[in-house]
């Protein structure tokens, strides 16, 4: 019995700079959290921005469900890309990060320069952005897996991640 070839191709900087391309685009993502009443995974779509270095974040309600779960537990994971208008949906490129959620203080001054800087990228957010129940959470990618439509298959490192330094 033979084993059937990888479909996994080796990172290149196309792939690198689809990534990136995906995560700039995104305004919003499928977050992936384990349910902490042992319901087992569940997801949800969430508002999606990226922080001065290029995190994804957003800002969810403790009120959601997805909120409980990440603070149960803060494993996560984010997909990313939309089907195009045409075609099969499985044709179009998206991005899958695996990721741990941190919740920022309220309190804190990097509250202030990411409630900024979120808002300058979703001016919309500010009617629920003060709202006490309403928290900034940052999610630190630990692998990405790009899908860049079929046969096109690509795991990515942290360093994939990275913009590439201008020249």
């Amino acid at each position: 019995m033979s084993v059937p070839p990888s479909p996994i191709r080796p990172t290149d900087d196309t792939a690198r700079a689809l990534s990136l391309s995906l995560l700039h685009a995104a305004r919003f993502a499928a977050l992936a959290v384990t349910d902490p009443s042992g319901a087992g995974p569940m997801i949800s779509r969430i508002a999606l921005a990226l922080t001065p270095s290029g995190a994804p974040m957003s800002l969810i309600s403790s009120l959601a469900a997805h909120s409980a779960a990440l603070r149960a537990d803060p494993r996560a994971a984010l997909l990313v890309g939309e089907p195009g208008p045409k075609g099969d949906p499985l044709t179009h490129p998206r991005l899958s990060l695996q990721a741990t959620a941190r919740f920022i203080d309220r309190e804190s001054a990097e509250h202030a320069t990411l409630r900024a800087h979120y808002l300058a990228q979703r001016p919309k957010a500010a009617l629920y952005a003060d709202f006490a129940d309403f928290s900034f959470v940052v999610f630190a990618p630990t692998g990405a897996a790009l899908n860049g439509g079929f046969g096109k298959a690509f795991l990515l490192t942290l360093d994939d991640l990275r913009p590439s330094p201008a020249p």
